[in-house]
């Protein structure tokens, strides 16, 4: 199950945020919080407070074992940008560009993958070392979308059978750490916003989108 946080119009650049991001990805969240205590940063201060909001509600709202999460996703998106000036020489104005961010913190409990896990380990060396292979040739950084990454999932749907995702566009949600049908499914209108600030989906909808995954999840699953 998953239990998102979000941090909007955190007074930190999204560029900042970001190299935190990646620390804390796919990591549990007892290790996460103990690096981001110990990271003199303002923007791990920042991610400390959304995964501790996260916590709380996955521990009092949905009864959840703490001991048994991890942080699935860990994004960043660019906020609003408040604009002020300073008065400089012969009556001149410099620009001061204030950027905000909006932090987003997906926990999940380790139940699904532990399964991926061991589907992976029980396979045949060959079919380990080419999953492996993939997975490496992957693990880029996608700098159109403004998306960083440093792996991508090993298993995954076919996200080009969604109208209107071609290619490109399934590359950079797999970049974001969107690789399933179920994760379109289950997203709320909040996830597909702080998404599509990451990979702009130009046009799609979002009840289309979610209707369309579910369907073919249901075809998946059939």
């Amino acid at each position: 199950m998953d239990v998102t946080s979000t941090y909007k119009f955190a007074r930190i650049s999204a560029r900042k945020a970001r190299d935190v991001a990646r620390e804390i990805q796919g990591l549990p969240v007892s290790e996460a919080l103990d690096i981001l205590n110990f990271t003199p940063r303002k923007g791990a201060e920042l991610f400390s407070k959304a995964m501790k909001a996260a916590l709380a509600d996955a521990e009092n709202n949905f009864e959840l074992a703490v001991d048994g999460l991890f942080v699935k996703s860990a994004i960043v998106g660019e906020g609003p940008t408040f604009k002020r000036f300073k008065p400089r020489a012969r009556g001149s104005a410099a620009a001061i560009r204030k950027q905000t961010a909006h932090i987003t913190v997906v926990l999940s409990d380790d139940s699904v993958e532990s399964e991926k896990k061991v589907r992976v380990h029980t396979s045949a060396p060959k079919e380990v070392a080419k999953k492996e292979k993939a997975a490496s040739s992957r693990a880029k950084v996608d700098e159109a979308a403004v998306v960083d990454y440093d792996s991508a999932p090993v298993e995954g749907d076919d996200l080009k059978k969604i109208t209107g995702v071609g290619p490109k566009l399934a590359e950079k949600l797999n970049a974001a750490g969107v690789s399933t049908f179920d994760q379109i499914a289950n997203w709320s209108e909040e996830d597909f916003k702080a998404v599509d600030e990451q990979v702009s989906f130009k046009g799609i909808e979002f009840d289309a989108l979610v209707a369309e995954a579910k369907a073919l999840q249901e075809e998946n699953g059939k």
